[in-house]
């Protein structure tokens, strides 16, 4: 297939692009860093460099600006916006004017969409949450379901992969014995580990009867206090420590709904794709990543 790609250069962008490029696939990233585009892939600046004329089996979007790593200000919600929301709103624009439409749209979502929904387990067809991240993932899934070809969406998770995103930002604390838990610890944790984030998009790719949104996680969520006792026993690290609620909110404001609030997700619509998870469970999924115990001295 010739398939378009945003956001090649993220964490999932180049594990995808990689395993794409594996199958012989033909790449096309549109990126504004071109030198950081994976090697083997194509590279466009610009959506107005797809014309009409150009042809792509499939589109898959998975461009946005990180949300949790810097202060919500306005500008900052732009930025966010821009960078998802618009973006897609574009991307279908020119979906809908090409000579030769593709034939699947893969867009990114996140499971924030639902906002912090407690202890109940939710699915897609749960309701959307009232914070500015849940908001933020409704218009971005809205924007892309505008299309007229096939389109899945992809609620993501926390993707557990060792070469960064949050686990990476996790385990700094217990490098100098400093894990604990967050708040009261009781807030769950849908996670993913990346292979099989990789594997279920390829499989949405290839299925043609695939539609609609998938929660991207793993059949196991826990709370966080549960993370936090696994991350301890798998690097012998204590994990007294617990960071006040009250500092969190401080230090976050309005981002603090991301850290403190929680999604218990099922991941019963990917089961009945016929995908079975490699990583369903938490210590085994973190042990593949680190089959040596890391050093935290």
């Amino acid at each position: 297939m010739k398939i378009l790609i945003t956001g090649g250069t993220g964490l999932i962008g180049k594990k995808l692009c990689s395993a794409l490029l594996q199958k012989g696939h033909d790449l096309t990233v549109l990126s504004r860093r071109p030198a950081f585009v994976p090697n083997g892939c194509k590279a466009i600046a610009s959506l107005n460099e797809w014309q009409p004329e150009i042809i792509y089996d499939a589109v898959i979007n998975l461009a946005g600006e990180p949300i949790v790593d810097k202060a919500w200000t306005d500008k900052r919600k732009k930025c966010l916006w821009d960078s998802r929301v618009t973006l897609t709103e574009e991307l279908v624009k020119h979906i809908e004017i090409a000579d030769q439409k593709p034939k699947v749209l893969i867009s990114g979502s996140a499971i924030g969409y639902y906002g912090n929904t407690g202890d109940a387990v939710i699915d897609e067809s749960s309701a959307t949450g009232s914070d500015f991240g849940a908001t933020l993932c409704s218009s971005w899934e809205n924007a892309a379901l505008k299309s007229s070809i096939r389109v899945c969406i992809l609620r993501t998770s926390l993707v557990l992969d060792s070469s960064g995103g949050f686990l990476k930002k996790m385990l700094l604390p217990f490098r100098f014995g400093l894990g604990g838990q967050i708040g009261d610890g009781k807030q769950w944790m849908s996670w993913i580990h990346i292979d099989d984030y990789i594997a279920i998009v390829i499989k949405l790719l290839d299925d043609t009867g695939a539609k609609g949104v998938y929660n991207m996680a793993a059949p196991e969520p826990v709370t966080n206090a549960q993370f936090t006792k696994i991350l301890a026993t798998i690097f012998s690290r204590p994990a007294f420590f617990t960071v006040p609620t009250c500092f969190l909110k401080l230090l976050l404001n309005e981002r603090a709904v991301l850290i403190l609030g929680g999604q218990r997700v099922s991941s019963v619509k990917i089961h009945a794709l016929d995908y079975a998870f490699v990583y369903p469970n938490l210590e085994n999924a973190i042990r593949s990543l680190y089959p040596v115990k890391i050093s935290v001295n």
